[in-house]
């Protein structure tokens, strides 16, 4: 094969851009080749050995992520921020991309890689081919060397409050990992538990997911077509004009969802629910809401306006 029809031929399918130089020779090109387009001012960029962008320029987060795990193979499971992200958080992403791989592996990564060898490999989520930590084990490997206190707040609780695991899950798998760095999540995670709203709503978000419903607004307040405050509600639907409100035992934050009765006379099909049913009711409550919403899509809808920022569940 001459070089003229070597360079002729196209490039394998990357995935994300991002291909193996096995891939490329084994598609016919010549190492030469490779390196002739590798080189600075290229139309590709070698990102680590044997791993090359099919592209110019920086790589993005995605090719970044897709870059590490194609080097480090099946068995490695990307975990810390970027897990959270893909499992929908929004944090600041750190500089560097925080894999796991089995304890045996021994591999010198590229700076933008931070590994960490483990003996408890997480059984991996599947989001747009990549391998992830599940939420409460990403969480806790970002936290354990997360020095900021806001930070670490946020790390431990948005889970929680987006319903992507509870408070519960972050112990276990707090108890049974690495115990380097536990003493400010294990304080940090007293002090959530103490914290009864980001419990409650972030079982609520995981029962929103398990219904038929579309996602609502969360933490709204209810207000006239003037702008004036009717009620608020913890859960929104404004297409159908539906709230959803978690009662709390008399006596607690009793000023937090005063005007109930007023969202139902203006036509808000109201579901309240004990925040005390959330966690071992859920199948009720689930039916529940769907037979709230049916009933609320059936009627027109109240002249009502909500003025929170969309939040999605």
């Amino acid at each position: 094969m001459t070089t003229a029809s070597c360079a002729a031929r196209p490039a394998p399918t990357a995935i994300d851009s991002i291909i193996t130089v096995a891939e490329l020779r084994a598609g016919g090109m010549s190492e030469r080749a490779i390196l002739t387009r590798c080189r600075p001012g290229g139309p590709w960029r070698r990102l680590m050995p044997g791993i090359v962008l099919l592209a110019p320029g920086e790589p993005t987060r995605k090719q970044i992520l897709r870059a590490a795990t194609t080097y480090l193979g099946q068995d490695g499971v990307v975990t810390g921020i970027d897990a959270l992200a893909a499992h929908g958080l929004e944090l600041p992403l750190p500089r560097t991309v925080h894999v796991l791989v089995p304890s045996y592996r021994r591999i010198l990564p590229p700076n933008f890689i931070l590994l960490e060898r483990t003996a408890r490999p997480p059984d991996p989520v599947l989001v747009n081919g990549l391998h992830f930590a599940p939420p409460a084990r990403a969480a806790l490997d970002a936290a354990r060397t997360e020095h900021d206190p806001d930070q670490l707040r946020d790390l431990l609780s948005l889970p929680i409050y987006y319903g992507l695991c509870a408070i519960e899950d972050l112990q276990t798998e707090l108890d049974a990992g690495n115990q380097r760095g536990s003493a400010a999540v294990r304080a940090e995670l007293r002090r959530i538990s103490r914290n009864r709203d980001t419990f409650v709503h972030g079982l609520a978000r995981q029962l929103t997911r398990r219904s038929p419903l579309p996602p609502p607004r969360w933490d709204v307040t209810v207000c006239d077509l003037r702008g004036r405050p009717i009620g608020a509600v913890d859960a929104w639907w404004d297409e159908v004009g539906m709230g959803w409100q978690f009662t709390q035992q008399k006596g607690t934050n009793p000023e937090r969802h005063l005007g109930h009765l007023a969202l139902t006379a203006a036509g808000v099909v109201l579901l309240r629910t004990p925040s005390e049913r959330l966690r071992g009711d859920g199948d009720a409550i689930v039916k529940e809401l769907a037979s709230a919403f049916r009933t609320a899509a059936t009627r027109a809808r109240p002249l009502v306006q909500c003025e929170t920022p969309v939040v999605a569940a």
